[in-house]
């Protein structure tokens, strides 16, 4: 194969380009001081956060879910149904997870298929939502002035976001691993001790970028100024790989014929939840109870199998909740 020939690849990343993706918002590491200004303030744990205590510990449901036309008077749900849809928000430039789809006009995405099941459960109509697209910025601030209801954009649940929200169970593990050519794969390069003497591409600045020196320390490293830049230049021939969260390098090997995602275990761990306003705990438990629907019922796995399972194989399950915050 001829790795600086691939017009149909070239395609592909001229149109995410142009459609703007590569809107993942990774974690920046703090600049190097160089001495000519103050340093920043070192970060301080909250108290809260100084047990051993899972972050992803969330409130257990209430019972059974309730019939759409049967919801608690007075509680989050019944003022959503009142007002007359749902109100997410959502990221629009995410593939597969949520993206704008040029034919239909419409965002779709295993983010979005969470989204409409929720809607489902409070007005027995999946398609009752209305969109708002925000930033990774914005998550919690659009939570915290109620401008949405939920947000649903590949959020981590941490212990320090949940002094200003709060989050439903995991509804999906994402990880840090590898993107890599097909024939490399074939050759065995398929994970990170692998990487050795391979030209590995990371946005600068990032964890991920830091991640992968630390553990492949003989691989070669090119940096971008996003995993879009990083997909160019993996294109152009000019690196070999890419690494980032497991649901970002799908939405990039989806759009490359040559790339892949081999099986392989997450070197980080990324737990994703829904984000309600700290307030609204029955709207939390209620979520939960719909995920716990989707395990069931077999939702979650369909989408799964939908978006993410073409690039990150079958082998993808909904993770298990933990239950027992009280407050």
């Amino acid at each position: 194969m001829n790795r600086r020939a691939r017009p149909l690849a070239a395609l592909a990343v001229l149109a995410l380009l142009l459609s703007g993706c590569g809107g993942y918002d990774e974690t920046k590491v703090q600049a190097e001081p160089d001495g000519t200004t103050a340093p920043p303030p070192a970060a301080v744990t909250p108290p809260g956060c100084l047990t051993d205590e899972s972050p992803t510990r969330s409130y257990e449901p209430t019972g059974a879910l309730p019939a759409p036309g049967d919801l608690p008077s007075g509680s989050t749900m019944a003022e959503i149904r009142q007002r007359g849809r749902l109100v997410a928000g959502v990221s629009a430039d995410t593939y597969l997870l949520a993206s704008n789809n040029p034919f239909t006009g419409q965002i779709e995405g295993f983010d979005i298929d969470m989204v409409e099941q929720v809607a489902k459960a409070i007005f027995g109509d999946r398609s009752a939502y209305e969109l708002k697209v925000i930033s990774a910025a914005d998550r919690l601030t659009s939570l915290q002035e109620r401008e949405v209801d939920i947000v649903v954009r590949n959020m981590t649940i941490n212990c320090v976001r949940w002094q200003d929200i709060a989050f439903s169970a995991e509804y999906y593990r994402s990880g840090q691993k590898i993107l890599v050519r097909q024939d490399l794969a074939d050759q065995g390069v398929d994970s990170v001790p692998e990487l050795a003497g391979v030209t590995v591409c990371a946005p600068t600045g990032t964890s991920s970028l830091e991640n992968v020196r630390e553990l492949a320390p003989g691989a070669f490293i090119e940096e971008a100024a996003n995993h879009t830049g990083c997909l160019a230049l993996f294109q152009q021939g000019a690196v070999d790989a890419i690494t980032g969260d497991d649901t970002v390098l799908a939405g990039l090997a989806a759009q490359d014929p040559y790339a892949v995602v081999p099986e392989q275990k997450a070197f980080t761990e990324e737990p994703y939840g829904i984000g309600v306003h700290e307030d609204d705990v029955d709207l939390v438990r209620f979520v939960n109870g719909v995920l716990e629907r989707m395990r069931a019922d077999g939702s979650w796995q369909a989408s799964y199998d939908r978006w993410l399972a073409p690039t990150l194989g079958k082998g993808g399950v909904q993770p298990a909740p933990v239950y027992g915050r009280t407050t």
